[in-house]
Parts: structure tokens; sequence; C-alpha cells
């Protein structure tokens, strides 16, 4: 009787997404120091590249100190002082702190807790859909890496080759188990993905002379071609530009961008192709029908 009652524990969707939720609260921690520290870590490797490349003596009699995603530990960004674990619960520490620094009292930006939030309701919504499967645990990791590039683009305008890269083979390497495509699908995804945005870019930049998109934006329609195969590709790139046509329409509008301010299209990108991984199906199907294919 225990172990069916375990077994009955174990297959319930409820403690799954339940479960999911909470550990996407600690990830969206995590993520909040990837977002941060990824371009940091990324800009200093960069001139210590071009230096030792063009031989310039940069002046630094001592080496930096060690910045990576575990050191140094988290601190104000303000006052410098060190945050104590117990001031660094997901949204809890945010909320009983009143949104400030137990030291200085300083602001902490709001955006912190929404990333710990928003990743925990996307990780809930992955496992509800693809339940107790394999789909799951690496959906997972394509969600909170999707979170970060997403935030890291809005920032800096940049999705990292760090992150883009490896999911991408994944991508691949997954399709090789129909865990969402056949590998054929998968190849020609990869490849039609990365081209269409290609030629979109330089046609873009014959006819008006700027660049409409980065480099990155092409992996990362790869990416998902990589990962649910060429059938839903556009889909996602109607999505992504729809979306982000009304944004930036909206931003312009109300005041809130410049006309000429670029605007990173990886968010929206990523958003489509997250849709795309849970209700693709139904979404490509009312595609078809409504374009009467």
């Amino acid at each position: 009787m225990m172990i069916q009652q375990l077994d009955s524990l174990l297959t319930n969707p409820y403690l799954l997404t339940a479960l999911a939720g909470l550990i996407g609260l600690l990830v969206g921690s995590f993520l909040n120091v990837v977002i941060y520290r990824l371009p940091v870590m990324m800009q200093r490797n960069w001139r210590k590249e071009c230096a030792e490349y063009l031989n310039i003596d940069t002046g630094e009699s001592e080496p930096l100190a060690p910045f990576n995603l575990s050191v140094p530990l988290s601190r104000c960004p303000h006052c410098n002082t060190p945050i104590k674990p117990y001031q660094n619960i997901p949204v809890l520490s945010y909320l009983f702190l009143k949104g400030r620094c137990a030291a200085c009292s300083h602001p902490i930006a709001v955006r912190y807790p929404l990333v710990e939030a928003f990743t925990a309701i996307t990780s809930a919504l992955v496992a509800w859909h693809f339940g107790y499967s394999p789909q799951t645990a690496v959906a997972l990791v394509l969600t909170w890496s999707l979170i970060a590039m997403s935030f890291i683009d809005i920032d800096h305008q940049l999705l990292p080759d760090t992150i883009t890269l490896p999911l991408l083979w994944l991508g691949l390497l997954l399709s090789l188990f129909g865990f969402f495509t056949d590998t054929h699908a998968s190849i020609i995804g990869a490849i039609v993905g990365y081209t269409v945005l290609w030629a979109v870019y330089h046609l873009f930049k014959l006819v008006t002379g700027k660049e409409g998109m980065g480099y990155g934006d092409f992996k990362l329609l790869a990416l998902f071609g990589a990962w649910l195969g060429w059938q839903y590709l556009p889909v996602i790139i109607l999505l992504s530009s729809l979306v982000g046509a009304i944004i930036g329409i909206a931003m312009i509008v109300f005041g809130k961008r410049d006309r000429n301010s670029p605007i990173p299209f990886g968010p929206y990108l990523a958003a489509a192709g997250w849709i795309a991984l849970l209700w693709g199906k139904s979404l490509n199907q009312l595609y078809l029908t409504t374009a009467g294919l």
C-alpha cells in the first residue's frame, strides 16, 4: 500500500509542477547572476585577447581580481556589502527587505524578483505540459537559457555564443533520439533558420545601408530549427515579428525609445520559440488552416 501511495505521489502532475516552480525560483536567482556577470566576463576576455593580439601594454601592473559566475560572492552594487544567504532567498528576501539593501537602504532593482518569479512560472508551465518525461528536463534547460539570453540582449544587444551554440548542438543531438523532432528535420531546420535571417539581414543592409539585426539572431533561430524542426520556423518568425512590431511601435509612440534606437530582436525570437516548444503543433495547425493549406 505504501509503495502504491509513493508511486502515486511521484507521478502526481501537481507535485511535479510545484517542484519545477520551486527549482525555477532558485535557478532564477542564479540567472540574475548570469545576466549581469556573463557580459562583463566576455568584455574582459575580449579586451585581453585584443591586447595580446595587438601586443598592447594595458598598464595593469597586477592581474584583475577573479570575476566569474561564482566569484566574487553576491554583494550590493551600491555599497558593496556582501549579501548574506538569508538575504538572497528568491522573491521572499526582496519582500522581507521591502526592496532595499539591508546595509545601506538603497533600492534593489525590481527586475531581480521579477526574473525569479518569471523563471518559476515558465518552469512550472514546462513541467505541466511535458509531465514526467525526459522532454521536461531538456525543455527546462532551454527555458532557463532563453531567459538569460533575452535579458542579456535587452541590456547589451548581445546573444552570447557560449549559450546559443551549445544549445544548437544539443538540439541536433536530441534529434537523434526523437525528443522533439527527427534528425532530418532538425538539420534542415538549423540550416534554414540561420540562412533565412542571414538573407534578411543582408537584403535589409543592401536596401537601407543599416544593420537590421545581429548574427546572434541567426544562431538563435537556427537553434530553434535544430530543436523543433524546420516545420516550426514559419510560426516562430511570424510570432516574433508580430510581437516585436507591436512592442516596438508602442515603445516609440509612448516615448520609451527613439525610432532610430535599435531594438533587440532576440527576446521576441526567444518568446516565439518557447511558445512553439509548448504549443507549436496547435499553432502550426491554426496557421495552415488560416492560410488555407
